[in-house]
């Protein structure tokens, strides 16, 4: 019998361990070759990889844009890539033009959130451009002009600035705030905290406070808000890699989104099994140095942290927890301060609704905000009940991943205030 030594298998095993390398050799290069192939393919398919929004704070104001800029934002889930540029003010819209006297024409102004700054089309596609389209058509007599003011993440609250600093000086006849559902959200200065992780007494955007009394009062916007930004967890060394080379890499940043859909997909399959959503650490860690605060104790009793982005979510459930509930006392305030503004000036005071979140009637958050306006005599354009009206689908009117309105979705809500406009011509006497 032949004997097997050491030395005789030795030869086997480097052949093996060659063979072994060559192929992880192979696999490698194949892996190196498709990422600078797609890397390759993705910079000449999509002209820019991340979004761009300079900004800055003004005193007073808070923040906005920065003035005369350009702003890129990039989607790639939807194939969509918009460049537009700031005006003047710091606002994506046309320059204003400021009147010579009160009585020019009919000027129309928009105030509120994403949905009206609406980085996500060209501002020629926007809703307020498109309706001073149609109604120089339809209602020439009007004369009616249009100016929208609208920084994405904000409530009421934080827009009064926007119209004291800005919007005032065009002596609007008509002052509409586009309201969201998570405007509740966005009004209370403890949830707003929450979400964003910003000290809930160094706020960046106007704020209110409660006072000795339990009265809400205005508090401005503060420049040193991010000294005093609530701690974030350290990101793991593997994490903040990613993040590097999610930034430069458009071949990374696809793989990245593709993530993101897949992580999408298990949350929404998590909604349909009703499994609960998990807590998101930061928002968990923030809620008890918030409840600590002399401002917030025993507001976040019965709710239990869950995600950022399902922060809003309440406010379609009958019943609150006792921060969801102050939320709407904050939201009154913010639309009395507008009100109060509105008969100051002469102007008329209306809200604009225009999704299924909360122009549906019968459903809370219809509900809640007509709870808000109906005894302030102030009406709601109800663009969803249009939508419906028409026999639109409301969902081919939004981009699939954000949700904000398409080219589509900004024609029918113009068309929805048009159809308002036409009924109640009387605004811009």
């Amino acid at each position: 019998m032949r004997r097997i030594t050491l030395p005789s298998l030795l030869p086997k095993y480097v052949r093996a361990l060659r063979a072994a390398a060559w192929n992880l050799l192979f696999i490698i290069s194949g892996l190196l070759l498709i990422a600078l192939a797609g890397e390759m393919y993705l910079r000449l398919a999509n002209p820019f990889l991340n979004n761009e929004f300079p900004y800055l704070f003004v005193d007073g104001v808070g923040i906005i844009r920065e003035p005369n800029a350009e702003l890129y934002y990039a989607d790639w889930h939807d194939d969509n890539f918009v460049v537009s540029r700031t005006n003047s003010q710091g606002f994506l819209d046309r320059e204003p033009a400021i009147p010579d006297r009160a009585a020019d024409g009919c000027r129309i102004v928009f105030i509120g959130d994403s949905y009206v700054e609406a980085t996500h089309v060209p501002i020629a596609d926007k809703f307020h451009v498109r309706l001073e389209e149609m109604a120089a058509r339809e209602l020439p007599h009007l004369d009616i002009a249009t100016q929208a003011y609208g920084i994405g993440n904000t409530g009421q609250i934080h827009q009064l600035p926007f119209y004291d600093e800005y919007a005032r000086r065009l002596n609007p006849k008509l002052l509409v705030l586009v309201f969201y559902f998570n405007d509740f959200y966005n009004n209370s200065t403890p949830l707003y905290s929450l979400g964003n992780g910003v000290d809930p007494d160094r706020m960046p955007f106007m704020s209110a406070q409660k006072d000795e009394s339990g009265a809400l009062k205005l508090r401005p916007p503060d420049p040193e808000y991010r000294r005093f930004r609530l701690p974030m967890p350290p990101k793991a060394w593997h994490e903040s890699a990613i993040e590097r080379l999610v930034g430069v890499s458009y071949f990374a940043k696809w793989l990245d989104i593709n993530k993101g859909w897949a992580l999408d997909r298990i949350e929404a399959l998590r909604a349909i099994t009703s499994a609960p959503a998990e807590t998101d650490p930061h928002v968990a860690a923030w809620a008890n140095i918030i409840a600590a605060r002399p401002c917030c104790a025993s507001l976040l009793d019965d709710w239990q942290p869950a995600s950022r982005v399902s922060l809003a979510n309440p406010f379609s459930d009958e019943h609150m927890p006792p921060v969801y509930q102050e939320a709407l006392e904050y939201t009154a305030f913010g639309i009395d301060q507008f009100k109060r503004r509105a008969d100051r000036d002469g102007a008329k005071l209306a809200i604009l609704s225009a999704t299924g979140d909360v122009g549906a009637q019968g459903y809370p958050p219809f509900d809640r905000l007509n709870a808000i306006a109906q005894p302030r005599r102030i009406p709601i354009i109800n663009g969803y009940r249009y939508i419906l009206k028409q026999g639109y689908n409301e969902e081919e009117g939004r981009w699939l991943f954000n949700g904000h309105w398409n080219p589509t979705g900004h024609q029918w809500v113009a068309e929805a205030v048009l159809e308002w406009l036409k009924e109640n011509q009387d605004v811009c006497d």
